[in-house]
């Protein structure tokens, strides 16, 4: 396989008139039979070489493939695979998560991007110390307090105040790892105008108590106990008016959101540090009455009963507009313009035929080109955002910074 045999040499100056210097050379090659194989082995070797110089180094994968920028245990990789989704992407990398490691972005996300980027957290050892002394010991790969608190399953309440501390000597304060602290609130039962509205609070007195939760008092008002008495765990405060008739209403209160950019996460993705959760508030008003009918109603008490709990969410470096299509159209049908599976959603962007309404001329989004698609789904989005595309918008977690 590496050029002329010695059989090849003495068969060509048997058959071939040769010159002097024609017989000289097949002599000497007759002396050195591995010559040609190893100059053969060279060739190929610089071309080999130069390939990958010319590719800067970098791996020719397939073309069905993707490059996943791994981040695991303080170290990044580049590794290209054929998985399709983020999940099986860990099981060919035979990763294995624990009950309490997490992933970004989660197991069922699509693989689409050229480059996406997995980040992996290990949990690691927490201590969560409360002011009773109480100490939970658990493992916890989550990034904020709140967050390691209730991934070890210890009950918190909006008002108690989390902290995270690197001990000062592990041995003498009995913690193991990192130690998060709880400062608990006290549950308080206020009655409202006759409605009993159960809360908590990190304030001293009574008075304090009416102040941090906004209770406005009127000349018409009156409070059992003291203002001065000091609040203890289940405590009773009433708020009382005479005379007036009184009606309470309980509202909710948005949920906060929170983003922080995050450059280790891949383009347009993200994941969820801190769960939130809406807050509620309990609303009294004054009803005037005429003729045993109401009239009027003026607000004069408003209690937050449940303070809401941010939410707070890193997302990677926001992509352009044709990206954020790109991922759309690859979520929606796999980035086939000509889709059609017969469900009464066609093309791309699995636009039904009401909302196409013939666009460009084209009865069926399956049969205009791509452009055509692309600029429905623009002039769409220009007008509903993402709103149209309400499962991929959310499995992709798109955000509507293009209009």
């Amino acid at each position: 396989m590496y050029g002329f045999y010695l059989s090849d040499l003495s068969m060509i100056r048997k058959k071939l008139h040769l010159s002097d210097a024609d017989k000289e050379y097949v002599e000497r090659m007759k002396r050195h039979p591995f010559v040609v194989p190893v100059s053969t082995f060279l060739v190929l070797f610089f071309i080999t070489l130069i390939s990958v110089i010319i590719f800067n180094g970098r791996d020719v994968v397939p073309s069905d493939s993707h490059v996943i920028e791994l981040s695991m245990d303080g170290t990044k990789q580049s590794i290209p695979t054929r998985a399709s989704t983020v999940g099986e992407f860990l099981e060919r990398a035979n990763i294995t998560l624990g009950e309490k490691d997490i992933v970004e972005p989660a197991k069922d996300t699509t693989i689409y991007d050229e480059e996406l980027r997995i980040n992996v957290y290990r949990a690691r050892p927490v201590t969560i110390v409360e002011e009773n002394g109480l100490r939970t010991f658990a493992y916890s790969a989550a990034t904020t307090p709140r967050s390691v608190v209730q991934q070890a399953g210890v009950t918190v309440y909006p008002e108690d105040n989390l902290s995270s501390e690197v001990p000062d000597n592990f041995l003498r304060e009995g913690v193991l790892g990192e130690k998060v602290v709880i400062d608990r609130s006290t549950p308080v039962n206020i009655n409202l105008y006759g409605t009993h509205v159960p809360l908590r609070t990190h304030a001293k007195t009574v008075a304090e108590f009416l102040k941090e939760k906004n209770v406005q008092l009127s000349k018409d008002d009156t409070v059992q106990p003291a203002p001065t008495t000091l609040i203890t765990p289940e405590i009773q405060v009433f708020v009382l008016r005479s005379g007036t008739q009184i009606a309470t209403a309980e509202e909710a209160i948005p949920m906060p959101l929170e983003y922080i950019e995050d450059s280790s996460l891949s383009a347009g993705s993200q994941a969820v540090r801190q769960a939130g959760a809406p807050g509620k508030k309990v609303v009294t008003y004054q009803i005037e009455l005429v003729n045993s009918k109401e009239v009027s109603r003026k607000k004069i008490q408003e209690v937050i009963a449940s303070p809401p709990i941010k939410q707070i969410v890193a997302r990677g470096p926001q992509s352009s507009f044709g990206q954020a299509l790109a991922r759309l159209r690859q979520c929606e049908a796999g980035g086939n313009y000509a889709i059609n599976t017969g469900n009464g959603f066609y093309g791309a962007y699995q636009f039904n035929v009401s909302t196409w309404n013939g666009y460009g001329g084209f009865t069926y989004p399956s049969d205009a080109p791509a452009g055509v698609q692309d600029q429905k789904a623009t002039e769409t989005y220009q007008r509903r955002g993402w709103q149209p595309w309400p499962g991929c918008t959310k499995k992709l977690g798109l955000q509507d910074t293009y209009r």
